[in-house]
């Protein structure tokens, strides 16, 4: 029973401010967009009415929210019919207002119990007042996806919600660190980074320029953008600046890529081991910069990239994360520390990601110590950062080779130095 001599706790009032003020929110964009048959007004007093019903509830039962949902429906139901009838507009064209007064509701009534957590009360109703006036670029951005677009979202919700629950948690195999679920999960973060960047450069279109094909580029694949970029440069002189710093701006951005995907498999140890790879990454920016300051004013436009959501595509990484993780593992147990060394270069000349994400687990798991752990995967980011040079000489030619040899060359010394010289 409620209390009414005792008064309410303070935080039953901030809760019910909290609704109002979510009420309020979604009801002005819903008058503002002029859509029926709820506005401001309506919404604030749906979701006061919510809250109420919320906190009579345990004294009452909860038949009274049926109840209160029934009542909802019968006045939108009405409302609808009046509209219609005075023909003000076409009524029954969407369903949106009536969801979001359903919701404005709920979100009361969730609210009203304390045991509830009113943070993720704010987050829903933030989130649907966006959904709301963000409504025709969404629009927009669905009309513009074209068929392997579609494919690609698909692919990642099979990676992510089909595949991914029903692999075993457990440890397989020699050295018990072969674990089907991490292994899996490892892939649908690559992915999800991949496709974050693929998606961006869809929507962004023929606006991605040289900083943005960079950024793009290092989020989908460095490798790839690099040969790209190369390509685009080879035979054309006048093309070689903004071609090298593309490419530099692609290497600088997979640092940022291993830097989050340490943190994303490891966070216990994270404060210790990233320090040293993002001076690195600081290094590595500033010379970047530099070689903006003196870019040409001339625009290249790179080919779209290759979906990054394909299942064989995911099916090879995991492949490669789980060969990557046995010969770490085996590397330490056997060789030692120069072992370890010698798989980082090999795999960080195609692939720094299955590297980065082996060790930090590994690591966690204390088969590795720290201190080694991040130098094993630095080695590999600069193993990688020769191949890329290599590749931009080879296919780009001398004049792209020339406008980042100097730049590669001090980063790769200055991420030497780190290696041998950090304490």
């Amino acid at each position: 029973m409620i209390n009414l001599e005792s008064g309410l706790d303070p935080d039953t009032y901030i809760r019910a401010g909290v609704a109002l003020a979510l009420g309020l929110l979604i009801g002005l964009q819903r008058e503002r967009a002029r859509e029926d048959p709820a506005g401001i007004r309506t919404f604030a007093l749906v979701a006061i009415s919510g809250f109420l019903v919320g906190l009579l509830k345990t004294d009452f039962g909860g038949w009274l929210i049926a109840a209160g949902v029934l009542f909802l429906a019968a006045i939108l139901v009405t409302g609808n019919l009046r509209i219609l009838k005075q023909k003000e507009k076409d009524a029954g064209a969407g369903i949106t207002t009536e969801v979001a007064v359903l919701l404005v509701f709920c979100l009361g009534v969730f609210l009203a119990d304390s045991q509830n957590e009113l943070s993720l009360a704010v987050v829903i109703g933030g989130v649907s007042a966006l959904l709301l006036y963000y409504k025709k670029p969404m629009h927009r951005f669905v009309r513009g996806l074209e068929q392997a677009d579609v494919k690609a979202i698909m692919v990642f919700v099979l990676i992510t919600l089909v595949i991914l629950p029903v692999l075993p948690n457990r440890t397989f195999g020699p050295l018990d660190v072969v674990n089907p679920f991490e292994a899996w999960l490892m892939v649908v973060l690559i992915v999800a980074i991949g496709l974050i960047g693929y998606v961006v450069y869809r929507v962004a279109g023929a606006r991605v320029g040289t900083l943005l094909s960079g950024l793009l580029g290092g989020l989908i694949s460095s490798t790839a953008t690099t040969v790209s970029a190369s390509r685009l440069a080879r035979g054309k002189p006048e093309r070689a600046t903004v071609a090298g710093l593309i490419i530099m701006i692609a290497s600088v951005v997979s640092v940022v890529r291993v830097l989050i995907e340490m943190a994303a498999v490891n966070r216990s140890d994270f404060l210790h081991t990233a320090p040293p790879i993002a001076v690195f990454l600081l290094l590595f920016l500033a010379l970047t910069a530099l070689l903006y300051w003196r870019r040409s004013g001339e625009v290249v436009h790179l080919d779209p990239p290759e979906n990054p959501a394909e299942m064989k595509v995911a099916l090879i990484f995991g492949a490669l994360y789980v060969i990557i993780l046995l010969a770490v593992a085996s590397a330490k147990h056997y060789f030692g520390e120069t072992g370890l060394y010698v798989v980082a270069l090999i795999s960080g000349l195609t692939d720094v990601d299955a590297i980065t994400l082996s060790t930090a687990r590994l690591i966690e798991k204390d088969t590795i110590e720290p201190d080694l752990g991040w130098r094993v995967i630095l080695v590999a980011v600069l193993a990688n950062l020769l191949f890329k040079g290599g590749l931009a000489a080879v296919i780009g030619g001398a004049a792209v080779f020339k406008r980042i040899v100097l730049w590669y060359g001090l980063a790769f010394a200055g991420g030497l130095l780190i290696v041998f010289l950090w304490p």
